[in-house]
């Protein structure tokens, strides 16, 4: 049989993530307001930034801005390179005892010298905004409460946003970090798709690539799958992004006569993260005060 590609073409959905974010703002805003209105405070996000490294400075940078932009108080803690563990350890304490903080934000990666995860275990699970935590994730995968890690729940709130049925897919998860690839499986799997968790080092990677059905590609390098290794049909996201050059962990080009649905690089998935981050960030506020 002929394949149409001109009728795939104009099927084929673009996962506009700085669209979606956009709307779901003026949401979040409202959300703010009424917690100002009733509380008689704003949503309180505290980040702790450690050392100098100009892509964390960036990053919450824009974190601080969006923020500020969308009814978020929020303050960044800027520790120096030589701080310890228990140093930092000493402020998340601190920060978790405050009944005006909400959520707590660490960034990532810290200097090697700190135990990222003892830090990151410190955080209260009601302030765990970034979904970081361990006791998190463990909820998270037996489908208890808890703040997801932002990126992937970005993307879940995303593909929910664009009514793509999880439900039955064979869902390829390309990643397993901490953050992002174990998280992202462990809520695909909770949608009810059956999940693959593959990596650099996989060997039958091509094989799993033409029978998925859903991809998230996570593994932090760019261009490592070619859109020409996916089965026609395919959901693609992008959850990769390498500034230097642009592009994600996929080479999308030609991915409009392949994919059913993709995530562009960038606007796909980095401004869901964000979005997520103050979403969790209110919703912690309106837990607390059952609003």
């Amino acid at each position: 049989m002929h394949f149409n590609f001109k009728a795939f073409y104009m099927k084929c959905k673009i996962l506009d993530g700085k669209k979606f974010a956009e709307e779901s703002y003026i949401k979040l805003k409202v959300r703010s307001a009424n917690l100002l209105e009733k509380i008689g405070r704003k949503p309180n996000l505290q980040a702790i930034i450690i050392g100098n490294d100009p892509a964390s400075k960036t990053y919450v940078g824009m974190k601080e801005r969006a923020c500020l932009k969308n009814g978020i108080e929020t303050k960044t803690h800027q520790l120096s390179e030589n701080v310890t563990t228990n140093e930092v350890i000493d402020l998340v304490h601190k920060l978790n005892s405050s009944p005006e903080v909400d959520g707590i934000l660490m960034q990532h990666p810290a200097p090697k010298h700190i135990n990222e995860i003892e830090c990151f275990n410190t955080i209260s699970l009601e302030k765990d905004v970034d979904g970081v935590t361990t006791a998190g994730y463990g909820r998270l995968s037996m489908g208890i409460n808890a703040f997801g890690s932002c990126t992937p729940l970005g993307i879940m709130r995303l593909l929910d946003y664009y009514n793509i049925e999880l439900q039955g897919l064979n869902a390829l998860v390309v990643g397993r970090s901490q953050i992002l690839g174990k998280p992202m499986a462990a809520m695909l799997l909770n949608a009810n798709a059956t999940v693959t968790i593959a990596h650099s080092k996989t060997l039958n990677l091509s094989e799993l690539l033409k029978e998925a059905d859903l991809i998230v590609a996570a593994v932090g390098v760019p261009r490592f799958i070619k859109s020409s290794s996916l089965k026609k049909g395919t959901i693609l996201v992008d959850a990769g992004y390498h500034p230097t050059e642009n592009c994600g962990d996929v080479d999308l080009d030609g991915i409009e006569k392949i994919a059913s649905a993709f995530t562009p690089v960038p606007g796909g998935v980095g401004p869901m993260t964000i979005n997520t981050l103050i979403y969790n960030t209110i919703s912690a506020m309106e837990m607390k005060f059952n609003v």
